[in-house]
Order: C-alpha cells, then sequence, then structure tokens
C-alpha cells in the first residue's frame, strides 16, 4: 500500500511517492530514471531526464503522447526539432523516427498505446 504522506512536491523536486512508489522502469540510458504506471493494454511512463541527455533516435509501431512536467526538451520528429518546455505537449506519430535531447533537468510524462514498452526493474 502507498502511504499518502510525503506526497506534497516542491517545485523542482522529482515526483511526489506517490509516483516513486510505482515499479521503476529499466532505462537504457545513463541519467534518466522512471516509473510504471501499467494497464492491460498501454503504459503512463513518468520520466526524470539529467540536463544534457540524449535519447537515440529509434522508432515504434505504436503513437506516443507526452507532456513536459519541469524543464526543457528538444524533440526532433521525423527530422524537424522542436523545442518543449514546461506544459507543452507533444505526439510522436506511430513509425516516426525520433530522439530527443534535454536542454536542462527535465521530468516528463509519456502515455505508450503499447503494453510493454519499459519493463521494470527487476526486485532485489
Amino acid at each position: 500500500m502507498i502511504s499518502m504522506k510525503n506526497t506534497k512536491n516542491k517545485p523542482n523536486s522529482g515526483y511526489p511517492d506517490i509516483i516513486t512508489h510505482l515499479p521503476e522502469a529499466e532505462v537504457p540510458v545513463a541519467g534518466g530514471k522512471a516509473w510504471i504506471l501499467q494497464s492491460e493494454a498501454q503504459q503512463l511512463v513518468f520520466f526524470e531526464f539529467a540536463a544534457n541527455l540524449k535519447l537515440p533516435n529509434h522508432s515504434h509501431s505504436y503513437p506516443q503522447w507526452g507532456m513536459v512536467v519541469e524543464g526543457k526538451m528538444e524533440l526532433t520528429v521525423n527530422g524537424e526539432p522542436r523545442v518543449y518546455q514546461k506544459g507543452s505537449e507533444y505526439l510522436v506519430p506511430a513509425g516516426a523516427s525520433h530522439c530527443a535531447r534535454f536542454l536542462e533537468k527535465s521530468r516528463v510524462i509519456d502515455f505508450f498505446s503499447e503494453k510493454s514498452r519499459y519493463k521494470p526493474k527487476p526486485t532485489q
């Protein structure tokens, strides 16, 4: 059971306990951390990324929607870069080639219309 203590959050202090008590995801880049909210057919993933972190170019067969909670990132979709910051939403269409560069320490939330985009870290 998740404790509701410490669910308040100061700006720029990371996600509150109610998020960080979710299963932690395996993130394949140093400087990235994430927690998964899992459904039968989709995932909602809460990410934290260090400043200057780069996610390599990739694509997947399903769309991805996201929102910047804190910070600033440059997202390049099909060769077209755009900068997103707090409150900005973005959509990566199915099959689109995309990569990201985090210009500041950032928190983003991504919805993947696929149930196993990220796997939980093994419990120890």
